[in-house]
């Protein structure tokens, strides 16, 4: 997404940061107007505006359900990825005390499962007696379904969180082959979708899922949590009378709607924008790999089709952020969930890979090859210029 020069001199703005959020979908934004005239209402209340509101919540689950492969009343519209997240990982654990409260996930979770995992024991994460199970990952960051399994095995394991696709290198994990591995065990899975939800299929061998709309062109503030049919799950907070006994609060029903909306037009035309983009992705990690002493990460593969991450050596990244930021592009630096602490990348740490400098490139549904090839230019002038700086 890209602006035309100013008569200032300003260079082009090119976005590429839509893992942490992506523009509006024009089909969100023309539904997203109509609900508001119709939606506005409780959903909870039999006068006609109410009716009206439910009808409108009802045809966004509907929607969702059909875009994902799921039953309408397995979705449920929360006030973010992050919250649906929580209640996906905590639900199962409310429901099974008697399996106990400890989580093995990957080592590579984002840190909303993480800090859910250590609120269910009431333990700080640095506590490793007290924290989840983490279980390691490969150089690509991903793990084996096997090692998965023998986690879960151990005692007081109430559940497992195995994501679908990483969120800071894009690749993509085994979940249906860990499902299988615990078939058997008893022991329910966790998948968090956000940042694969619109961009791959959902993967088999969940119990609960979660989806952040913003993540695919949606609003902001809704968050998809899905929980299937038959699962054990109970609320893990305090109960609230509305219309899904999942959620709390009053639901944002025209939001819901757009959400829906959007993610029906991303999957329409999905596959030819996933090409696309996975093409502009290998154009970048050649690009991006030729620049002296940059360790690009992630599966080359079987990844998120729009989605690069690179790490350089001798290079600070908020330096290499605002360096390419002057120059007209938008990227992302540090985890992908801590970065305004400044704090090192965990999920890059958990695959032994260079955690300094590191920076997040991910492409928008009109990313062009220009845009590509302006930022493959730029980016050895700003590292060359910050590693001059510091007399390297």
């Amino acid at each position: 997404m890209t602006n035309a020069a100013d008569r200032s001199g300003v260079p082009p703005r090119t976005y590429l940061d839509t893992a942490s959020g992506e523009p509006l979908h024009p089909a969100a934004r023309d539904v997203l107007m109509a609900a508001l005239d119709r939606g506005w209402a409780d959903p909870r209340r039999l006068h006609s505006p109410g009716r009206d509101a439910r009808l409108v919540l009802d045809n966004a689950r509907a929607v969702v359900a059909e875009c994902l492969g799921v039953r309408p009343d397995e979705v449920s519209f929360t006030a973010s990825g992050t919250d649906a997240v929580h209640r996906g990982v905590l639900g199962l654990l409310a429901a099974r005390p008697e399996r106990g409260s400890r989580v093995v996930m990957t080592a590579v979770e984002h840190s909303a499962v993480a800090h859910a995992a250590a609120w269910a024991r009431g333990a700080d994460l640095a506590d490793r007696s007290e924290s989840p199970v983490e279980v390691p990952v490969d150089r690509h960051g991903r793990v084996a379904p096997d090692d998965v399994a023998r986690a879960a095995g151990q005692p007081g394991v109430g559940a497992v969180a195995v994501q679908s696709a990483n969120h800071e290198v894009g690749t993509v994990q085994p979940v249906a082959e860990v499902a299988a591995a615990l078939a058997g065990s008893g022991v329910p899975l966790f998948v968090d979708a956000c940042a694969s939800m619109g961009r791959l299929p959902l993967p088999p061998g969940w119990s609960t899922a979660a989806g952040s709309a913003h993540k695919w062109g949606g609003p902001a503030g809704v968050g998809v949590l899905l929980v299937r049919k038959g699962t054990r799950w109970t609320t893990p907070f305090p109960l609230d009378d509305r219309v899904d006994e999942r959620v709390a609060g009053f639901e944002n029903v025209p939001a819901a709607l757009a959400a829906a909306a959007a993610l029906r037009a991303v999957l329409a035309d999905g596959e030819t924008v996933a090409a696309r983009q996975a093409a502009l992705v290998d154009r970048l990690r050649a690009g991006v790999g030729a620049v002296p002493d940059v360790e690009v990460v992630g599966d080359p593969v079987d990844r998120l089709p729009h989605l690069l991450t690179f790490s350089c050596l001798y290079v600070d990244g908020e330096a290499l952020v605002e360096g390419l930021s002057r120059r007209g592009y938008a990227v992302a630096s540090g985890s992908a969930c801590t970065a305004s602490t400044l704090e090192p990348s965990r999920v890059l740490a958990a695959m032994g890979a260079l955690t300094h400098g590191n920076v997040r490139v991910s492409l928008g549904r009109d990313a062009t090859e220009a845009e590509v090839d302006g930022f493959l230019a730029a980016l050895p002038e700003v590292v060359a210029g910050i590693r001059a700086d510091a007399g390297l």
